[in-house]
């Protein structure tokens, strides 16, 4: 039994398919958490949690790649959302200093707001950080009161960091990347073991080998599994069993 702790299943290029849940849940993969990122991708979100209640679970926030002029809006809507339905975190939250940098302070205050929701609602935060760890950590740090708990999603930082976010009561997102030939994040899985991560694919993005390159799905989180076996010289089914039990630590069901 799996979890894919990260996945976009409402994205076109995954909505054309199917028969993609299916095969995830054929695979053993039994709950997908589906992060939002703006008012566009809410409606595609929730059809699928309604259609699969079980397995496709929704998150709900501003995706800082999405945090523009019209921020204060989304977070309006955020918070109309979180006060009328289930969520099962507030995500895909954090901060992007790869594509845009006009609006730094934006993508920080709305962070901040959004932590203050999940707080308010006694729930996990999955938190977005390319290119921005460092800023990261410290917002969590200064919001962290004993009761916020979530993930770095797609980890790409250092040991350091790593072991900044596991003091800080976090796990880490780790995905196809920790395949591709010069990542780095096989030798953070041999340093953080098991017990401080979940498995994600962010699909349809990021692939693993052999799939790089192609489009991702929830399916291939097997593959990763066994990835991260490989690296910690175990079998897939402790993976399995400890990457849900982490799952199943963040998330309130």
């Amino acid at each position: 039994m799996f979890v894919d702790t990260h996945t976009h299943l409402y994205d076109e290029n995954l909505l054309a398919d199917p028969n993609q849940v299916q095969r995830a849940i054929d695979a053993g993969v039994i709950r997908m958490f589906m992060p939002n990122c703006d008012n566009g991708t809410i409606n595609g979100m929730l059809e699928l949690a309604d259609k699969w209640p079980e397995n496709c679970l929704p998150m709900m926030g501003l995706h800082p790649c999405y945090v523009k002029e019209h921020y204060k809006d989304e977070l309006a809507l955020v918070a109309e959302w979180l006060a009328k339905r289930k969520f099962f975190a507030v995500g895909e939250i954090g901060l992007d200093y790869y594509w845009d940098m006009s609006f730094k302070e934006q993508q920080k205050e709305a962070f901040s707001t959004q932590i203050d929701m999940a707080l308010q609602y006694h729930l996990p935060i999955v938190i977005h950080s390319r290119e921005s760890t460092p800023d990261c950590i410290e917002i969590v740090r200064s919001k962290q009161n004993g009761n916020l708990k979530g993930i770095f999603h797609c980890f790409s930082g250092t040991i350091e960091e790593a072991m900044q976010i596991i003091e800080l009561g976090f796990y880490l997102g780790i995905g196809g990347v920790v395949t591709y030939k010069k990542s780095t994040l096989p030798d953070i899985v041999k340093e953080v073991g098991l017990n401080h991560i979940v498995l994600e694919t962010d699909a349809p993005y990021l692939a693993p080998v052999p799939y790089r390159g192609k489009r991702n799905e929830s399916a291939y989180i097997p593959v990763i599994a066994q990835k991260v076996a490989e690296i910690l010289n175990c079998r897939v089914e402790e993976v399995a069993k400890i990457t849900t039990s982490n799952a199943e630590n963040i998330f309130p069901f």
